[in-house]
């Protein structure tokens, strides 16, 4: 049996599917595959170009700039993104994040930051699997 290497990484001494990837990080891969028109490969370029979104370092420069606004524009932006790649655990911290902010303020936001840190490093670490394979 001949493996298809675009829809594939090697994981663990194994081959892993993107929808594994997307079960590693957390996502309802069914709902994601549907939202994307049932294309693994667009699922897979989307989560790609995922990381190249500034929208997370810009949300924790404007943190450590004190800049409630910023902090506020860059969670929200990221929250839709998350949402819209189906990367339900960070969407639900940056949802919580960015209705801080919103308020005007940080109180509460360093216990969510230290979450999401968390999250996106388990997002960043599958992902970057994918794009690893690509270049093999």
């Amino acid at each position: 049996l001949r493996l298809d290497r675009a829809k594939y990484i090697e994981y663990g001494g194994r081959i892993m599917t993107v929808q594994e990837c997307y079960e590693m990080i957390g996502a309802d891969w069914q709902d994601v595959l549907q939202r994307f028109g049932g294309s693994q490969a667009i699922v897979k370029k989307f989560a790609i170009k995922f990381l190249d979104d500034p929208s997370f370092s810009d949300m924790k420069k404007a943190v450590a700039e004190k800049n409630v606004e910023d902090a506020f524009r860059a969670a929200h932006t990221l929250k839709g993104v998350c949402l819209n790649l189906g990367f339900s655990d960070l969407y639900h911290t940056s949802y919580d994040i960015t209705e801080i902010f919103r308020a005007g303020t940080f109180e509460g936001a360093e216990e969510l930051m230290e979450a999401m840190d968390d999250q996106y490093q388990t997002i960043q670490d599958a992902v970057t699997r994918l794009m690893q394979e690509d270049a093999e």
